[in-house]
């Protein structure tokens, strides 16, 4: 898959003038909707000028504004088509099982050459920090990876719940969330309107928004406070999600290591409940 043009922002900013960072920062703040609009939106909303952003679409390699733009508008058909229409018409390949795989293995390794290694390092530190409550929902197919990630968090920390059942219930839980904790999101195309309500009601609490997404950036992505994109295409009619999985074990990871006294007390407190609710080992 190629390179999203938000990634390609991402991996210039340090070698942006001023004017064109700022830009770069508004457009990724409400990726890809901003750079829809006119120039002079665009230059408002950024607080730089008109030229500036002319500019800043040619240091992109853009030679017209519309060039800029309809890379945009492709983008966005990207992010809304339906597993249907990726399915491709007559035979499967005769290898798609490999195609898919070896898929799979370039996104890890694209994903994490395009992330910043100071959000990953952010983003643990925020999970790390006990004295926040942390919380975790995914959409339809991405809240198994929420419930592997809160089921571990939990034995290394406390204060950890795992977002779960109908959107109605969820504001049982949103009342509890306070400036300061932590609501850890997955979020990938086409993205969905209740998690994406939910994250924006934390995040007016204060809650510092975690985003897992994808290379399009769901629109949660203009709340959150990190956000952390993975490539999730294969080739096949779903997305794949090897990649966020392998983000939620580094964070799992780091989360673990950055305080290892507290993880292995609590671990070792668990495996002393575990023994105490083992009849064979009572026997014994």
């Amino acid at each position: 898959m190629a390179q999203s043009l938000a990634e390609d922002i991402r991996d210039r900013l340090d070698g942006f003038t001023a004017s064109e960072r700022r830009a770069a920062l508004a457009l990724l703040a409400n990726y890809p909707v901003l750079g829809l609009g006119t120039v002079a939106e665009f230059a408002r909303s950024a607080r730089v000028s008109s030229p500036s952003i002319l500019r800043f679409a040619g240091r992109l390699g853009f030679a017209t504004y519309a060039e800029f733009q309809k890379r945009l508008r492709d983008e966005l058909e990207d992010q809304l088509r339906s597993p249907l229409s990726r399915t491709p018409s007559g035979e499967a390949p005769a290898n798609a099982a490999g195609e898919v795989w070896s898929a799979a293995i370039d996104n890890i390794r694209e994903t994490f050459q395009h992330l910043p290694v100071a959000e990953i390092r952010a983003a643990t530190a925020l999970l790390a920090d006990d004295r926040r409550s942390v919380y975790l929902l995914g959409g339809r197919f991405t809240d198994t990876l929420a419930r592997y990630m809160a089921s571990h968090l939990r034995i290394v920390r406390g204060k950890v719940v795992h977002v779960a059942g109908q959107e109605g219930n969820w504001r049982d839980l949103l009342i509890d969330m306070k400036r300061r904790d932590v609501l850890v999101i997955f979020d990938i195309r086409r993205y969905q309107g209740d998690v994406i309500r939910l994250a924006q009601a934390a995040a007016e609490r204060g809650v510092a928004i975690v985003l897992v997404t994808d290379s399009w950036l769901s629109p949660i992505a203009n709340v959150a406070t990190h956000v952390l994109p993975a490539r999730v295409s294969v080739p096949s009619p779903w997305d794949s999600m090897t990649a966020l999985m392998v983000i939620a074990e580094t964070l799992i990871a780091g989360a673990t290591n950055a305080d290892l006294e507290r993880s292995r007390a609590r671990m070792a407190e668990l495996e002393r409940l575990r023994d105490d609710d083992d009849p064979a080992r009572q026997r014994g």
